[in-house]
């Protein structure tokens, strides 16, 4: 069972020149118990999320559990590491003993809140979604079967799992407990949510600016919500030809279509979470952008047909590193290449 949901947030399919559209959403600044009612395209992150304690912490033992891997060699933190921004930092994850090219990993924190999941949003409940990784055979490449007898294996792990769910060892106690893992990992306490809470110094002028840029140029017609994306799905070149051009012949990335089949579902993608985007690079399904100056820059030309100033794209950058939150009460960093 789906450990979250966002039930004010609308999902929306956007694609082609038409624009999208998007719904103001209301809410109540909580600090210091203000009463006074704010409407913006973006909510703040709660601090705090229900949580069943013993199941989240038993996923966590199998979230870093290279035994989930047919090698043994690979767990779940190994592209979402927790100290790493829970991602890879790669342009592409890694395959797995496959030569199958794999899309850009995004981050697993605030994962409880997206609508959709993947890029091509295959998956709308963590369940599922790690029952696939967990069988992908570029990615974990493990069988049911094989799996559960290694679990069964480890004493340990059964009188855990036998405390927590009356049947044991499973595959969906398993499913359960990285879900509820997984939907445990938010990033509050962001100065941006501080700012919607009522905390009117939480941000720099420039920060401010940017934003206002943010909402009028129309970036908020995607990037909205509690995770400022995740929720709705768009064209990627809306504008331009994004389809990169090399001599692969596994380029273009057809999106949604490798789904739907639905001509109106080419280059479209699920639009990503902008939560911690100034310490989640490089961007977009492809990694193509390394710097968050490059993305903003591309997404202006392509998504929204204009061309910014280098003043302009320095203020939304600005504004886009106050959306950083902490983990555990610690401000997630930017990471050097390679440090885990």
């Amino acid at each position: 069972m789906r450990g979250l949901r966002l039930p004010l947030t609308a999902r929306i399919r956007c694609g082609g020149a038409t624009a999208a559209a998007f719904r103001l959403l209301a809410f109540v600044a909580l600090s210091q118990g203000a009463i006074s009612q704010a409407r913006e395209p973006i909510e703040p992150l709660p601090l705090a999320v229900p949580m069943d304690l013993e199941r989240a912490e038993l996923g966590q033992q199998l979230f870093h559990d290279v035994r989930l891997s047919r090698g043994k060699d690979r767990s779940c933190a190994t592209c979402h590491p927790l100290n790493g921004n829970g991602m890879d930092g790669k342009p592409r994850a890694s395959a797995y003993r496959n030569n199958r090219l794999l899309r850009n990993t995004p981050t697993i924190f605030n994962v409880g809140f997206d609508l959709f999941l993947t890029w091509d949003g295959k998956f709308e409940t963590l369940s599922d979604l790690n029952d696939k990784v967990l069988q992908d055979a570029a990615l974990m490449d493990m069988t049911w079967p094989e799996l559960l007898s290694e679990l069964n294996a480890d004493p340990k792990y059964v009188i855990r799992f036998k405390a927590i769910f009356p049947e044991g060892v499973s595959k969906q106690t398993v499913l359960d407990a990285l879900d509820s893992f997984e939907t445990s990992l938010i990033t509050p306490k962001a100065r941006f949510d501080k700012f919607l809470r009522g905390d009117h110094n939480a941000l720099s002028g420039d920060e401010i600016e940017g934003y206002q840029l943010f909402k009028s140029y129309g970036c908020v017609a995607c990037h909205q919500g509690i995770n400022i994306g995740g929720n709705l799905f768009q064209t990627f070149g809306v504008f331009s030809d994004m389809a990169p051009k090399p001599k692969s012949p596994v380029y273009p990335d057809p999106g949604r279509f490798a789904l739907t089949n639905d001509e109106r579902d080419k280059g479209v993608f699920r639009v990503p979470s902008l939560r911690n985007v100034a310490v989640t690079a490089p961007y977009f399904h492809d990694g193509r952008a390394a710097s968050l100056e490059d993305a903003v820059d591309t997404m202006a030309r392509a998504q929204l047909g204009k061309v910014l100033s280098s003043k302009e794209i320095d203020l939304i950058v600005r504004f886009l590193g106050s959306l950083t939150g902490e983990y555990q009460g610690q401000p997630l960093e930017v990471k050097a290449q390679g440090a885990r």
